[in-house]
């Protein structure tokens, strides 16, 4: 059964240009040591089921993408289709992210293809909740 895809126009989706933002709190997180900690009240863009932002810059080594899925669990992946390598979004409604390119490769939430031409499987980033804040994992 194909994923329904977020609506796009035909420019965002041939230069790859993606839906998620970058926070509107640029200090709501840090990266040091291999590890971003992510105030998750300050990022308003999560307060809501299918919330989304992306991490970048700030020496992070990868593009990296957080949002709430529709069970409200924060989620973090890093930000890389298997296909051309642009950034993916999460689709709300549907359970799995998909990429921001023509061909809108979808993956589930283990970072298994569901549609399009990516070979690569989307990668997980181990993440935990603990005290307000979310801990992500980078290697």
């Amino acid at each position: 059964m194909p994923v329904k895809g977020l609506k796009r126009k035909f420019f965002q989706r041939l230069f790859g240009i993606c839906v998620t933002r970058r926070p509107v709190d640029p200090e709501c997180w840090t990266y040091s040591s291999g590890t971003a900690v992510l105030t998750v009240a300050s990022a308003a863009e999560l307060s809501a089921k299918g919330g989304a932002i992306r991490l970048e810059g700030k020496g992070l080594p990868m593009r990296v993408l957080v949002f709430r899925d529709d069970d409200s669990v924060l989620r973090a992946y890093k930000n890389k289709c298997g296909h051309k390598g642009r950034r993916v979004d999460p689709v709300p409604g549907e359970r799995c992210v998909q990429c921001c390119s023509v061909n809108a490769a979808a993956y589930d939430y283990t970072g298994t293809r569901l549609q399009g031409p990516g070979k690569k499987p989307l990668v997980p980033l181990t993440a935990k909740e603990q005290d307000g804040k979310l801990v992500i994992s980078i290697s």
